[in-house]
């Protein structure tokens, strides 16, 4: 991502400031969040130290749990790992019933090796926070205690769900499992942040309309009888079709669909064959769809298995594409992004909100938004002046600042 520009978007909240002043609601949630903040970068320090992969997040949803029962709260387990839980009721301190709004975290690691060299690294070999999540985690933990301080003072004029989401990094990712558990019944819209290593600290990036791209698995299977190298002609050559499929059907998909969709096929992985000397009777080409436009990808998987179909035809080979959906663009309601982009002026400054560019990447938190508004805000998390991360790498460093921006920035759009 190159360096955003500062985001020319208007805020649409009107219980938001648009200018640079401070309000009493964001003094409120600055004043609370001082106090926890030491205790919240040592959390992010031993969820990073503990990772733990997709759908086995046991001791990290225990911690969680933990920390918001000694806060007052009743956490809901979901079935297998992950909670949720509610602040406030619904009707609010003037007596008015107002809707609840959601603030989401997901909290599984990767199947990769830590490299950050830091006392707090990985614990577990192969298995790292290189995703950020451990911040997302802290990040709401720490929103959830400010504005649970908050509802026992009687401040809080909306209700809340904290949810902390197994299996983000897997397809079909854990935002569906939520779903399926009720964890959106009764939210009007949804908020989240995810790190952003080339982000400054203390400001975000936001933009109304996709921010990231829907993102898919396909793999394909090529099978023949096999042979040896010196008679091609006499079986189907899976290297070669496979060859093909790895080169042509990308091209395909740049000519069959619209290159404003920004549809991209690239491949990770591939098999076939042990001896340099025989034709293999199986081989197998794994890669990513990815779509920047929903309307592209609702169509985009029948593309590809007619340009599969067509490109190995004249090869005597059989084919089997596994195309798995996996996730929607993230699309950033205009409402919702102007009421993130307040808040954190509101609490980070006037110069804090970034206009951000939209990512390759996937985020099934785009589910939640196929169901309710809301909006997600990519986090600084570089040190001024500092190195420039990326993620899903082993070596990811975050300047533990951000903690404390994004907890008073969830903080505050949550307060409407």
């Amino acid at each position: 991502m190159s360096t955003p520009e500062e985001s020319t978007q208007n805020d649409r909240s009107p219980s938001l400031p648009s200018g640079g002043g401070r309000t009493e609601a964001g003094d409120r949630v600055t004043a609370v969040a001082a106090s926890p903040a030491d205790e919240l970068v040592a959390i992010r320090r031993d969820i990073h130290a503990h990772p733990e992969v997709s759908r086995a997040e046991t001791r990290t949803t225990a911690l969680i749990a933990d920390r918001l029962r000694a806060a007052g709260l009743s956490p809901r387990l979901l079935q297998g790992t992950g909670l949720v839980c509610d602040i406030g009721g619904a009707e609010g301190p003037d007596g008015e019933t107002r809707g609840r709004v959601a603030l989401r975290a997901d909290i599984d690691a990767l199947p990769l090796q830590d490299r950050c060299e830091l006392p707090w690294a990985s614990t577990v070999p192969g298995v790292a926070h290189a995703c950020g999540h451990d911040v997302h985690t802290t990040v709401v933990l720490g929103a959830g205690l400010v504005l649970a301080e908050l509802a026992q003072r009687g401040e809080l004029a909306r209700p809340v769900r904290l949810i902390f989401q197994p299996a983000e990094e897997v397809q079909p990712g854990g935002s569906l499992d939520v779903i399926a558990q009720g964890g959106l019944d009764g939210v009007d819209e949804i908020y989240a942040v995810h790190c952003d290593p080339k982000v400054d600290a203390g400001q975000i990036g936001t933009r109304i309309g996709p921010i990231t791209s829907a993102s898919d698995e396909v793999s394909v299977t090529i099978t023949s009888p096999g042979g040896h190298t010196s008679r091609p002609h006499l079986t189907g050559d899976v290297v070669y079709a496979l060859g093909q499929v790895i080169t042509q059907v990308p091209a395909v998909l740049g000519r069959r669909l619209d290159p404003r969709s920004g549809v991209n096929l690239t491949w990770g992985a591939v098999h076939a064959g042990s001896a340099h000397n025989a034709i293999p009777s199986t081989g197998t080409v794994r890669g990513t769809l990815r779509c920047l436009d929903v309307r592209a990808w609702e169509f985009a998987g029948q593309v590809l298995h007619d340009a599969v179909e067509q490109v190995v035809a004249p090869y005597e080979v059989e084919v089997t594409v596994n195309h798995t959906r996996g996730v929607p663009p993230v699309e950033n309601a205009e409402d919702c992004t102007g009421a993130l982009e307040a808040a954190a002026r509101d609490v980070l400054g006037p110069t804090s909100v970034l206009l951000t560019e939209q990512s390759l990447g996937g985020e099934d938190f785009a589910w939640y938004l196929t169901k309710v508004p809301g909006a997600m805000a990519r986090l600084g998390t570089r040190t001024p002046g500092g190195r420039s991360y990326d993620i899903h790498q082993g070596d990811l460093q975050v300047d533990e600042s951000a903690i404390g921006a994004g907890v008073r920035l969830l903080a505050r759009v949550a307060l409407g």
